[in-house]
């Protein structure tokens, strides 16, 4: 039997973790939604009565536009993570396929998070920006203009530097 040794385990850990990062990146590629470079002029109604565009809020900072589901796992171990930007930024999520506005809130209440929710019951908001899998985040610079799209588990620090490259 072979001994391992500090160097070999490090060795194999940083080997695994590249090939994580590159197969990652390379669904990310794949599963990128074809949504068009400019943020489209929509006014909504969030679940907590607050109505908001996406026009209005142009010129003033990033806006992160972050689709999501109360039944998705992962989106669920990301959850912490939108909340921690949800200062940095203009953020709007979407929940897509998760019931009504009083179970939303229940979820959201229950994991102690307070991000602005837009309730998308149908899935129409989704099939707009070409939504496919969960989580899906977008990034607009404060023109309009879509600076990065993540499909999939997104880290706080890689949201967070992700923010600092756009304007």
């Amino acid at each position: 039997m072979k001994k391992w040794s500090m160097k070999k385990i490090l060795k194999e850990v940083t080997s695994t973790l590249l090939m994580v990062f590159v197969i990652s990146m390379a669904i990310n590629y794949i599963r990128k939604p074809d949504v068009s470079n400019l943020l489209p002029d929509m006014s909504f109604t969030l679940i907590d009565g607050t109505k908001t565009t996406f026009k209005g809020n142009r010129g003033q900072q990033p806006i992160v536009i972050h689709f999501w589901a109360t039944w998705c796992p992962t989106c669920k171990l990301e959850a912490s993570n939108i909340e921690k930007i949800s200062d940095s930024c203009q953020l709007i999520t979407v929940a897509v396929n998760s019931g009504s506005s009083d179970e939303i809130k229940a979820f959201m209440k229950e994991r102690n998070l307070n991000y602005p929710i837009l309730n998308d019951k149908s899935g129409a908001i989704a099939k707009q920006f070409d939504v496919q899998a969960y989580p899906t985040t977008f990034i607009y610079n404060s023109k309009g203009e879509l600076a990065f799209s993540e499909v999939g588990y997104t880290t706080w620090l890689g949201l967070e530097a992700r923010l600092k490259l756009v304007d």
